[in-house]
C-alpha cells in the first residue's frame, strides 16, 4: 500500500427535495451572483430550473444562465461562459446535470479565476490552484464529478482536430453537491446504463493495481461494484425505484472521490484510450469504456492473473479454479461482457458503431500516450503506442 492523502471537502446534501436548498447553500458559501449552467430540456421542462431560481431569489442571490452543454462538453461554450461571468459580475458557478455540465462548470470556474488561455491548462502547458466557487446539483448517476477533483473537456477551439483532455486538482472539488435520487427517475435507459458502466469503470481503474496489502480498499471497491452491478438492472426495470437510484447516485460519487483508490496506484489506461475515442467519434463516455475494457483486460491479464481471479470471484460470483487463476479471470471478463450486454452496453467497437481505420487507431494510440505526458499510458501494465494499437484492433 502506497502513501496517500484523502480529503473530500464537498458538502453532500442527499435526499428528496434537496434541490430546494440550492439558494441557501450558494449563500452559505459566499455566493452573491451565480451562473446557472446546464444542458438539455430536462432542467427547464421538469420545473427544476424554476425551483432553483426561486431558491436563489429567496436568499437574495442574483443569477444569470447559460445552457447548451452537450455530452463531451466543449471548450468553446466554456469560453462563452467565462465571458458572460465577467460581464455580469458572477462569483459562483452552479452546475445542474451530470458530468458534462459539472465539468463544463469547473472549466468556466478555472477560466474566471485565472488569466491564461484555457487550452494551455488542459494541454498541460500551465497549472493552477485557483478556481472560482462551484456547487453542483446532480441529475445523473455516473461520473462522480460532483465530488471529484477531475475536469474533462473537449477542446474544439484549435481547428478541425478535437482533443479530449483533463486537468485534475483538489481545488476543483465543488463546495457542495446536491443529490436527489428522484431527479434521475426520468433518465432514458441509455443514460442510466452508460453512466452506470462509468461508475464501474472508475472503480475498476483503481482496483486493477499492482500494489499489495490493499485489503480494506479492495472491500470498498468490491462492495461498490457488486452494488452497481445489481442496481443498474434494477433501475432499468423500475425507473422510479428510489432504492436503485439512491444507491447509484451515491456509488457514482464514491467511485470517483478517491475512496476506492486509497493506497493504490490506479491504472486509467482505458480512460486515456476512451478519451481519444470520444474525441474522434463523439461517443458516450461509458459506452466507449465498455467497448474497450475486455480487450484491455485480455491483453494485460498475464501481469497479475490472481487480481483478475479475485475480481471474477468477489464481484461476479465466478467459481474459483484454485489451480488456474487465469482461467478464473477470463471467466470474470466474460461475465463482465455478459453484464454489459444485459444492460445494453457494447463490448466491441463494432457494437459501439465505430469502425476506425488503422490510421485512426494509430492516431488514437499516440494521443492516449501523449495525453499522459510520457511514453506510455497505464500503470497495471505500461502500454506503449503499439500495445494500445493492439488493444484497439482486438476491440474491433
Amino acid at each position: 500500500m502506497v502513501n496517500f492523502e484523502y480529503l473530500v471537502p464537498t458538502k453532500v446534501v442527499f435526499g428528496k427535495d434537496t434541490e430546494l436548498e440550492a439558494g441557501r447553500l450558494v449563500k452559505e458559501f459566499g455566493g452573491t451572483k451565480a451562473l446557472i449552467h446546464w444542458g438539455g430540456d430536462y432542467v427547464r421542462d421538469t420545473g427544476l430550473l424554476t425551483r432553483v431560481e426561486e431558491g436563489l431569489a429567496a436568499q437574495g442571490v442574483g443569477y444569470v444562465e447559460l445552457d447548451g452543454v452537450v455530452p463531451n462538453p466543449r471548450l468553446s461554450l466554456v469560453k462563452e461562459g467565462v465571458e458572460l461571468c465577467r460581464q455580469e459580475g458572477v462569483d459562483f458557478i452552479l452546475a445542474i446535470g451530470g458530468g458534462s455540465a459539472i465539468d463544463s462548470s469547473k472549466a468556466i470556474a478555472y477560466g474566471l479565476a485565472n488569466d491564461f488561455e484555457l487550452e494551455d491548462l488542459f494541454l498541460g502547458k500551465v497549472a493552477t490552484t485557483k478556481i472560482a466557487k462551484i456547487g453542483a446539483i446532480s441529475t445523473l448517476a455516473g461520473t462522480g464529478s460532483e465530488t471529484s477533483n477531475s475536469t474533462v473537456i473537449n477542446i474544439d477551439t484549435m481547428g478541425d482536430k478535437m482533443l479530449k483532455r483533463s486537468y485534475n486538482h483538489e481545488c476543483a472539488r465543488p463546495l457542495f453537491a446536491i443529490m436527489n435520487p428522484e431527479l434521475t427517475y426520468s433518465l432514458p435507459a441509455f443514460q442510466t446504463a452508460a453512466p452506470g458502466a462509468d461508475i464501474m469503470m472508475h472503480t475498476m481503474e483503481r482496483y486493477f493495481t499492482r500494489e499489495l496489502h490493499t485489503e480494506l480498499t479492495d472491500e470498498f471497491s468490491e462492495g461498490l461494484l457488486r452494488t452497481v452491478k445489481t442496481m443498474v438492472p434494477e433501475a432499468l426495470a423500475n425507473p422510479t425505484s428510489y432504492t436503485a437510484r439512491a444507491n447509484l447516485l451515491l456509488a457514482g460519487s464514491k467511485s470517483h472521490d478517491g475512496l476506492t483508490g486509497l493506497g493504490c496506484v490506479g491504472d486509467f489506461a482505458c480512460h486515456a484510450i476512451e478519451h481519444e475515442l470520444g474525441a474522434m467519434f463523439d461517443v458516450a463516455h461509458g459506452a466507449g469504456l465498455t467497448a474497450i475494457w475486455s480487450s484491455w483486460a485480455k491483453y494485460v491479464i498475464d501481469v497479475d492473473p490472481a487480481r483478475f481471479a479475485q475480481f471474477a470471484v468477489n464481484v461476479f460470483g465466478v467459481q474459483n479454479d484454485f489451480h488456474d487463476s487465469k482461467t478464473t479471470g477470463l471467466r470474470g471478463i466474460e461475465a463482465w461482457d455478459q453484464w454489459c450486454h444485459a444492460i445494453g452496453m457494447p463490448t466491441t467497437l463494432s457494437e459501439l458503431g465505430v469502425d476506425p481505420t488503422d490510421e485512426q487507431i494509430h492516431e488514437m494510440a499516440q494521443g492516449a500516450v501523449d495525453a499522459r505526458g510520457g511514453d506510455h499510458a497505464g500503470a497495471f501494465m505500461e502500454l506503449h503506442v503499439e500495445d494500445i494499437e493492439n488493444i484497439l484492433k482486438a476491440a474491433r
